[in-house]
This record gives structure tokens, sequence and C-alpha cells, in this order.
């Protein structure tokens, strides 16, 4: 039997039963009742890749099982699994509580995730050290020195997009290879200012997505639902910049061009405008080339990741057609192969394979 994360499960399960097992936190369940008043549970289920939701009937042993197990516990669920329009799901599965060795394992993330989000923050690391200005270096430096763990096993989302424990991680370092590379085709970007953008435009999911030191279950905080990411990012910058300029670290940045008010403002308004719109939460509308630039990089980079999951789970209409995924606006179609003049399948099969659907998302 083939042992798989919940990103695989989706990507391999079809319409033929797939034989596997696999490990998850239960992150809660609900029970429901059918239209003839029959109760059943749905539960949610989550690893370091993404989430799951099963129904579990009353005349399946698991029913009983769930009702003595409580929200966070560790399984393993293992059986026949299919895949359709209404998700996931089996007629002959069981499941077990994980040991201690196969709890810490679990709770430590798959390999291929671990490994990804290392290198991202690698990319971080590197791309705000490179940053010349030292009042736009040093707020990103003291950050990192004071939330860096925290910010690591942070969410971009609750849902929708990046929606998984370092998920922060992989979106802010893919914006920042994003940042990098629009400035090198619009020179007169302010490159340093748009590196701590991207840095710091999500930090308030620290409070509003994040993640306990051991588990993948987002709780709720309550200061993340009353306030919101960009009142909490903005706030954030805030206290690091003024600790930073009571420090002796400043004493020589009086004389520098622009002045130091100039910069912690704008850096504070790629934080307040980058989603665009008021009707978007937005407190103000973008106001400078980086302010657009940042609001349009950070918007392209969660629509990719949206698509990529899509492509990952959504049922298919018709060969090449996927299910449209909310809140994408249309159903997806398979995206066109890159050119290749070496023929490697059958002539005349222009259809993208999986695995160039993978190389390509």
């Amino acid at each position: 039997m083939k042992h798989v994360t919940i990103s695989e499960l989706r990507q391999c399960a079809g319409t033929d039963p797939l034989s596997a097992s696999f490990d998850a936190q239960l992150e809660r369940k609900a029970e429901r009742e059918t239209k003839t008043g029959k109760p059943y549970y749905e539960i949610s289920l989550v690893d370091g890749t993404g989430e799951m939701k099963l129904k579990v009937w009353e005349n399946r042993p698991q029913f009983r099982a769930l009702q003595d197990l409580s929200d966070g516990t560790l399984l393993r669920l293992s059986g026949e699994w299919t895949q359709s329009q209404y998700g996931i799901d089996s007629s002959k599965w069981d499941m077990r509580l994980l040991t201690e060795a196969e709890g810490s394992d679990f709770l430590a993330g798959d390999p291929e995730t671990r490994r990804r989000q290392e290198a991202d923050w690698s990319d971080i690391l590197e791309m705000t050290t490179g940053i010349a200005d030292p009042r736009l270096r040093e707020v990103c430096a003291e950050f990192v020195r004071r939330y860096g763990g925290k910010f690591r096993r942070s969410a971009a989302a609750r849902k929708n997009h990046h929606a998984r424990r370092g998920g922060l991680v992989e979106h802010v370092a893919q914006m920042m290879r994003c940042a990098h590379a629009v400035c090198g085709v619009y020179p007169r970007l302010n490159r340093d200012l748009m590196t701590a953008g991207v840095l710091f435009h999500d930090c308030g999911k620290m409070w509003e997505n994040n993640y306990p030191e051991s588990g993948f279950t987002q709780p709720f905080n309550l200061h993340g639902e009353m306030l919101g990411h960009i009142p909490l990012g903005i706030e954030t910058v805030n206290k690091i910049w003024r600790d930073m300029m009571e420090e002796d670290r400043s004493s020589g940045w009086a004389e520098l061009e622009p002045s130091s008010d100039d910069v912690h403002l704008h850096l504070l308004h790629l934080i307040a405008s980058h989603h665009g719109t008021h009707e978007w939460g937005s407190p103000t509308l973008p106001r400078t080339p980086e302010a657009m630039a940042l609001h349009y990089v950070d918007n392209m980079d969660a629509k990719y990741e949206m698509m990529r999951m899509g492509y990952e789970s959504s049922p298919e209409l018709a060969p090449g057609i996927q299910e449209r995924k909310f809140p994408l606006p249309a159903s997806l179609v398979k995206p066109l192969a890159h050119f290749s003049e070496a023929e490697d399948g059958p002539e005349g099969d222009t259809t993208p394979s999986d695995e160039v659907i993978d190389e390509l998302f």
C-alpha cells in the first residue's frame, strides 16, 4: 500500500480506487444529519501539504471511534480511495492513532515540503541581507531575529492559497523572486523598498493565520479576528522601526537620502495598500509605482497557486477541462506544453502529460 500526503492523494486519486495510506491531524469533526435524519460526521483532516474533508456514516465503525477522539488527534487512514466532483471518498477504509514516533515524524512535515520551504527561507534571507539601504536592511534583519520562527510556521491564508503551515514563506519567497525580476524590467522601481515591502506585506498573518509549534491546525486568534493582518503588519513594523531608531546603529542615518521618515512612510504604504482596493480590505489605495507593482505581484502569485491547486484537485469536466476552483473566474484548461523539437510522444499527440503540468506548476 502506497503511503502519501494529502496533496499527493488529491493528485493520484481518480475514479479507479487507489490503495493508499496517509497521516493527518483531525482538525475538527462536525456532526451532521442526512435528509432522512440519520447522523454522520464530516471530518476535516490536515497535514503539511493541505486539507481534505471526509464523511463518516453512522453504520461505519469509525463513526463510533470518532465519538471518543478530540480535535488535534493524529491519525493514519488507510483504504481504497476515489475522487469525484464531491471530493475524496472511500467505501473501504480504516484508521488508527499514530504512535509517538510516527507522530514526531508527521509533525516535522513531509521531506519534500521541508526541503522546499528551507530553500525558500534561504532565498528570503539572501535577498533581504542584499538590500543596500541600511535602514530597510536592518528593519528586515530585526524582524527575522524577533519573529523568524513564528513567521516560518504561518500560512498565507486560511483557505484559497498557500493555506498550509509554512505557506507564508513560500508565498513571500516567490513574490521576492518575482519582484526582483520586475525591477530588472522596470529599473526605476526601488528594489530595496520592494524587497522589504514583500517581506512585511503579510507579516500580520503571524496572528491571523499562524500554527502552534506542533500541529497543522490553524487556531483562531482574537487580534487576528478583530484587527486583521494589515493593521497588525503596520503596527509590527512601526514597533521595530521605533526601537531601531532609538539605538546606536541609527546614529549615522540622519544625513542619508531619502530621509528615514520618508523610507518609513513608504514602507508602511506598501503594507497598507497591497490589497489594491478598498473593497478588498486596503485602508488606502496604491499611490506609488512600488505599491502598484507589489499589489500585482501579490495577486499574481496567489492566483497562480490557486490554479496549481486546482489542477491537483478539481475534477475533470471533459478531456483537458477541469471544474472551476473558487475564487478563480472560470473552469481550468490544461496549459500548453513548452515547445520542444524532441519527439517524446506519438506523432500528433499534443496533449500535455501530467508530468508536463507538474513542471509548469
